[in-house]
């Protein structure tokens, strides 16, 4: 099947049905009218033979083929839009518009607090940010870059570890004076704790202690599990319970006293945080800006244990 301009057009307007989430807005987007959005994706179809959308008068959503499709063109298509806007400056800048997906702990406690900065060393830069857990779509939508605590996922996206940091325990000093400090891992157990839910999974992470090489896992029964750490953080602040957390982003709490770190000696667990962008020959500028400036904040939140 030769490539064309036609075909090109209908993968730029799946790509905008995709991020706008329905014709009409996509229409918006482009210029079109919505009968014209439905007439150049039942093109496209006819071009793949294949269907691309299931459609409802309430709900336009991909196939599976369609999701499959979207997941291969998107980052070629961003990648064309990238060379031509490089193509028509002289020289590489950092502007328009970049879309970045995040945790909630990463968004909230260590990127928001900064973003002021990145703004004013790049004001011809606009970002879009979407904020999830979850990591099988974290590159849906015409996300640029991802950014996610834990292993790489998928070999197909390019991964750049940005550090390791440590998993603490910590607990609100009005909670330790009313319930005591736990001075072993198996003291935890008859403490409230606060569970934060493995997105991956559906079930609360498991409890462990980790020093010199030795680990404990600890049973617990906490009456609170929450899906987002930055939630639990709060919870753990008013005084709920006991906390695991990354130390990342956690050294105001700590050093002004909010938070108090208990079972010191059993933190030696580390967990990775990476940024993820799609596989291309050329990284945008943008890309690279934000991925260096993500990296210096991360250095400078980390703790001296990290």
């Amino acid at each position: 099947m030769s490539v064309d301009a036609r075909l090109l057009s209908g993968i730029g307007v799946m790509v905008a049905v995709v991020d706008q989430g329905g014709f009409a807005r996509a229409g918006v987007e482009l210029g079109l009218t919505p009968s014209g959005v439905s007439r150049a994706i039942a093109r496209l179809e006819a071009q793949l033979r294949v269907r691309l959308f299931h459609r409802t008068p309430r709900l336009v959503e991909l196939t599976e083929e369609g999701r499959r499709f979207h997941a291969e063109v998107s980052p070629l298509l961003a990648a064309i839009r990238d060379a031509a806007e490089d193509a028509g400056s002289a020289t590489v800048s950092v502007s328009g518009r970049l879309k970045v997906n995040t945790d909630p702990w990463f968004a909230r406690v260590i990127l928001a607090p900064h973003l002021p900065e990145l703004l004013r060393l790049y004001p011809e830069l606009q970002i879009e940010f979407v904020v999830s857990n979850h990591r099988e779509e974290m590159m849906y939508g015409g996300v640029d870059v991802a950014v996610r605590f834990g292993p790489p996922p998928n070999a197909a996206m390019i991964a750049r570890k940005l550090l390791e940091t440590r998993i603490v325990t910590c607990a609100a000093p009005a909670y330790l004076a009313r319930r005591g400090t736990p001075r072993r891992p198996t003291d935890v157990a008859h403490h409230d704790v606060l569970l934060f839910r493995d997105p991956e999974t559906g079930r609360p992470f498991p409890w462990e202690f980790h020093r010199a090489g030795s680990v404990v896992e600890t049973r617990v029964a906490g009456r609170v599990v929450m899906d987002d750490p930055s939630a639990a953080l709060a919870a753990c602040e008013a005084g709920g319970g006991l906390f695991q957390s990354f130390e990342l982003g956690l050294a105001p709490w700590l050093r002004d006293g909010r938070l108090t770190q208990v079972l010191t000696n059993w933190a030696d667990e580390r967990y990775p945080l990476y940024a993820f962008y799609p596989s291309r020959r050329q990284t945008p500028a943008k890309v690279r800006a934000f991925l260096d400036f993500v990296g210096r904040i991360c250095r400078m939140e980390a703790a001296p244990g990290c």
